[in-house]
């Protein structure tokens, strides 16, 4: 199955051939320009390899192409976001409402640098230093809506192991309690710690998030290792609201799970 990405690539790639061809150079003559072997250049014309931006920008002076080449390096920059939950995150940028449960890892919206930085950098494949940067800012621009966005309501149940796994260190878990802390002052953020040992049944299931838009459209968002799944007001939804409602049923208070949170941070 062809993502943006790949579709990306083929058509740029297929620009700088067409360009080429119309243009009377030949891909040798290319392949000299550029520095590049010639299977690598063809590779890129095919769509199988990622055009380089070197790569474009000497295709555009050859051809006489008057930066037409050149200006596709916006549509090969790396997704902020991974493919499987882009819809997610065009839904969230129009919620009104957004519950969360998470039972290992800090959601995106609470993550400090480091924390972000640790898990995106750690990712299985390895990813490029470009898209790890690219996620980064991707995930640092989603946090502005807990300060832009005041009048939407954002509920969050962490279970215990959320603080407790020392990803990245002590020093950054330290640091990422001090934000969950802070996160915590805003007047539209509630946070709730799920101490080990209750409601295990449904705790330990995975995460889920739901999402209610301004005109009233429930959604639920479940993800996993490599795949994730998005649910509109259904039987699945209503199912996974009920989990949520029963999870946030048994965790702590706002105000003792903050206490809960200084008291982890203490100990790291």
């Amino acid at each position: 199955m062809l993502t943006e990405a790949n579709l990306a690539w083929r058509y740029c790639g297929n620009q700088i051939k067409l360009w080429r061809e119309q243009a009377g150079v030949t891909r040798e003559a290319l392949v000299a320009e550029s520095g590049y072997g010639l299977e690598y250049v063809k590779s890129m014309e095919n769509g199988r390899r990622k055009p380089t931006g070197r790569l474009l920008l000497i295709a555009d002076q050859m051809c006489g192409a008057g930066g037409k080449l050149v200006a596709a390096r916006e549509f090969l920059k790396p997704e902020a976001h991974p493919q499987r939950s882009q819809e997610f995150m065009a839904l969230e940028k129009d919620a009104v409402a957004i519950g969360s449960y998470e039972p290992l890892l800090v959601p995106g919206l609470l993550q400090t640098e480091k924390y972000m930085r640790t898990l995106i950098s750690e990712s299985c494949p390895l990813l490029a230093d470009e898209v790890v940067e690219q996620r980064v800012a991707g995930r640092l621009k989603r946090q502005e809506a807990l300060i832009e966005r005041t009048t939407v309501m954002f509920s969050y149940v962490l279970y215990e192991a959320t603080l407790r796994t020392l990803v990245g260190g002590r020093d950054t878990m330290k640091e990422q309690c001090q934000r969950l802390l802070a996160c915590q002052q805003l007047r539209n953020v509630m946070i709730q710690v799920l101490p080990f040992g209750r409601a295990c049944g449904v705790a330990l299931n995975g995460p889920v998030t739901l999402l209610e838009t301004a005109d009233h459209e429930h959604y639920a968002f479940a993800e996993g290792q490599k795949t994730s799944a998005l649910y509109a007001d259904g039987d699945k939804a209503s199912e996974l609201s009920r989990v949520h409602g029963m999870i946030r049923m048994h965790a702590l208070s706002p105000e003792d799970s903050s206490e809960f949170i200084r008291k982890v941070a203490e100990e790291l």
